[in-house]
């Protein structure tokens, strides 16, 4: 049985942990020691965590039983009793109450949408190129260019204004810190929801032209639920897709034979921020409880387990992917997990492929001697934070 959940990229700083890629090759479905001492499981290989994300015996609420988490956390006591589920978070909630909230979002987020704001995000992603060009090497691509262009366009599409980012990346960024004390954690939670709270009573006292005045005329949402509907929505909004740019970026300086093809053939960028999307999966865990007994892949889910399910090994599952541990721009990816799967399905995932299209094709149009202006082994990875990355990416150019 494993103890705990392996977090040390001890291969390369894009492949699982060691211990779970031999854990998959024999145990997809595998029971797990939590810290605490609860006895739950992991599920590792593809197809396993598909299924598993699209069982409803399998429930994303936490205020249904106790729910353990696979690493220490400062200053957090034994679960033994639900989570409380806060307000408008549907990301932890089941249907019907997650459909009746996500429902509201659908129309913001269509296939048609994205393509109508494509010309406003290569705009932004065109400016912050112009600074980074005007800036003298070395410097730093998280702050510089991955960090800013996710937050421009959230706070865009929000209303939320671009001038408060320090404020929201520095509680959003502590909030998904894996290894500080619980109390801290909090106070970041707190901090960035009740600026929320403030800026969502605002929109709904006087609208402008933006998604969380959209949400804010409906009287069916509480300002608690659209409090909530709005910490997911920046969060998720900035932190992953700036990840996936600043982590993208080091693993194709890392892969120059990759990079320079996207150089000579821009027309593979779409396939190949598919195939970042599952090499990388910024996001590599979720957690789901059982609310049952569940027979799955021939083992026993005993109801009121906590499950992890690591989207990252189930990526890189060679059963589903051949060399799977490899980069391939030219790989068709489609299918991949990095956006979760089921009624969970990130809602945001068209715009973060916009982003991510419009980002990696202008850094290697504007900067085709970019390269990194430290060893590979001194980029600081985000291996303590609950969405992988880089903390910062030290680049240089001729």
């Amino acid at each position: 049985m494993l103890h705990g959940l392996p977090t040390d990229r001890d291969v390369t700083p894009f492949d699982p942990p060691g211990a779970i890629t031999a854990l998959r090759a024999t145990h997809p479905v595998s029971p797990m020691l939590f810290p605490d001492g609860h006895e739950g499981w992991l599920i590792t290989g593809y197809e396993a965590v598909r299924q598993a994300l699209a069982d409803t015996r399998f429930s994303s609420r936490q205020d249904i039983g106790p729910l353990h988490m696979p690493f220490p956390t400062p200053g957090m006591p034994p679960a033994t009793e639900p989570s409380p589920q806060e307000p408008g978070l549907f990301i932890s909630m089941d249907p019907p109450d997650h459909t009746r909230l996500r429902r509201k979002l659908t129309g913001a987020f269509t296939v048609r949408r994205m393509k109508a704001l494509e010309e406003g995000i290569a705009e932004i992603v065109e400016r912050r190129l112009d600074h980074l060009a005007g800036l003298t090497p070395p410097v730093d691509l998280v702050r510089e260019f991955a960090l800013p262009v996710p937050s421009l366009v959230i706070c865009e599409m929000l209303g939320v204004p671009y001038a408060d980012r320090d404020t929201f990346q520095t509680n959003s960024s502590r909030f998904m810190e894996r290894d500080i004390a619980l109390e801290d954690k909090m106070a970041a939670y707190v901090a960035l929801s009740t600026y929320l709270a403030q800026l969502v009573a605002d929109k709904r006292a006087e609208p402008a032209d933006d998604l969380l005045s959209d949400l804010a005329r409906d009287e069916d949402l509480s300002v608690e639920e659209l409090t909530g509907m709005a910490f997911l929505l920046l969060l998720a909004g900035h932190e992953t897709t700036a990840n996936m740019l600043a982590l993208g970026t080091f693993a194709l300086l890392e892969h120059p034979g990759q990079a320079e093809a996207l150089r000579t053939a821009p027309e593979l960028v779409p396939d190949a921020v598919e195939e970042l999307l599952r090499y990388l999966t910024v996001v590599d865990i979720f957690f789901r409880y059982a609310v049952e007994d569940i027979e799955f892949h021939g083992e026993t889910i005993r109801a009121g387990s906590t499950v992890v399910l690591s989207l990252l090994a189930g990526n890189h599952d060679p059963e589903r992917y051949g060399d799977a541990d490899s980069l391939d721009v030219h790989r068709n990816a489609r299918g991949h997990l990095a956006f979760g799967h089921g009624v969970h399905q990130c809602l945001g995932q068209q715009l973060a492929r916009v982003e991510m299209r419009a980002g990696f094709e202008g850094l290697l149009r504007r900067f085709p001697s970019l390269r990194l202006a430290v060893p590979a082994r001194e980029v600081r990875l985000r291996t303590d934070m609950n969405i992988y990355g880089v903390h910062a990416l030290p680049v240089t150019w001729e």
